[in-house]
């Protein structure tokens, strides 16, 4: 039997086989606490239909993409660095000076600077 099509057989049913068992074995014991939603530290308005979100947590993981991208990016320069030879590698720093200039430009403009976001008073009583 080919490889290929035994691994298109083996996989799903090996995956099926470890569903049942962690539905079979694994404890269910919830509380209040798992159960509740969590708030990434902000203190919630009660009453309020949906929770707030601040830019500043979207930008950070923009750039934690950017420069993970790069990093992956770093890895095949490296390994076939004596097959593209010094043209090669000249374009690799440029790019990775492109990168840093970038990355520089951000912390000085103050982007990666995170506020501490103000409580949020509710502004009528609720029972």
């Amino acid at each position: 039997m080919n490889t290929l099509l035994m691994l298109f057989i083996f996989i799903p049913i090996l995956i099926f086989i470890l569903l049942f068992l962690n539905f079979l074995l694994a404890p269910s014991n919830p509380d209040a606490e798992k159960l509740s939603i969590y708030e990434c530290g902000f203190t919630s308005v009660y009453g309020q239909t949906r929770s707030t979100f601040h830019i500043n947590f979207y930008v950070v993981a923009m750039f934690f993409l950017i420069f993970d991208l790069e990093l992956i990016l770093l890895f095949p320069i490296s390994v076939t660095l004596n097959q593209v030879g010094l043209y090669g590698f000249s374009i690799a720093i440029i790019f990775f000076i492109v990168l840093t200039i970038g990355f520089v430009m951000e912390i000085s403009s103050g982007a990666l600077k995170l506020n501490t976001p103000k409580p949020v008073k509710p502004s009528h009583k609720v029972i």
